[in-house]
């Protein structure tokens, strides 16, 4: 958060107390599932995870993947049943903490609870990028710009990232994100490491050239130019 407003000590304390609780899960683990009672919400501390919904055919459409400091159950605080389902993508480590939490929040630090908005608008606006790509524009380009809003989203949470990040996504995970085969997005890959567009290494992934990627991709970076005016004074 304080990549976007300096936040004082009683702020970091507040936020600090969300992170009390701590619960390991191991790689694959269901931590909610759609239909569910939910009264749970979580900060990640380590890790990734994931969240998806089953169609009805039977296939997999992945929402959102979280990176260690996320926020993670926004879709969640208005319903009294899980929206959508989560799975830890890695070994990870959450921080659950009960609904109520965001009442004090809201009542005593609406700053914080302002920005919480903020943020879970920009996940909100990614997620409707996504929604329209699926059905109007190439393999390619869908391909493209999740990877650019991977890069982008671990660059917000994580200074050592620039160019290089690791995606820990399976290329079938991936394929679920953007509403392709495994097959079809190992020939989009390879076709743009082929371009010099990226480069892959031990697992790693390298943007070379995002200039050229964000035209494919059509891609705009919800991140960062957020306009904050409007935010409570501290």
């Amino acid at each position: 958060m304080e990549k976007h407003i300096p936040l004082n000590e009683a702020e970091r304390r507040a936020l600090a107390r969300l992170e009390e609780s701590q619960r390991k899960v191991k790689r694959g683990v269901i931590i909610q599932r759609t239909n569910e009672p939910v009264n749970e919400l979580f900060v990640l501390r380590h890790g990734r995870v994931m969240s998806y919904i089953i169609l009805p055919d039977g296939s997999r459409q992945i929402l959102r993947v979280y990176f260690p400091g996320d926020f993670i159950g926004s879709a969640s605080t208005i319903y009294s049943k899980a929206p959508e389902s989560l799975v830890a993508l890695a070994d990870s480590v959450l921080c659950p903490f009960d609904k109520a939490g965001l009442r004090v929040l809201l009542e005593e630090y609406p700053r914080v609870a302002a920005l919480m908005f903020v943020l879970s608008q920009t996940e909100r606006v990614a997620l409707t990028d996504r929604l329209a790509s699926l059905g109007r524009t190439s393999a390619k380009a869908r391909v493209a710009a999740f990877l650019l809003d991977i890069v982008h989203r671990l660059r917000v949470m994580n200074d050592d990232v620039t160019d290089t990040f690791d995606l820990k996504l399976t290329q079938e995970e991936i394929g679920d994100a953007v509403g392709l085969t495994s097959v079809h997005v190992n020939r989009m890959v390879r076709q743009m490491e082929t371009e010099g567009l990226i480069a892959r290494s031990d697992g790693l992934y390298t943007i070379l050239d995002e200039k050229k990627l964000t035209e494919i991709g059509h891609y705009t970076d919800r991140y960062s130019d957020l306009n904050l005016d409007w935010l409570p004074s501290a």
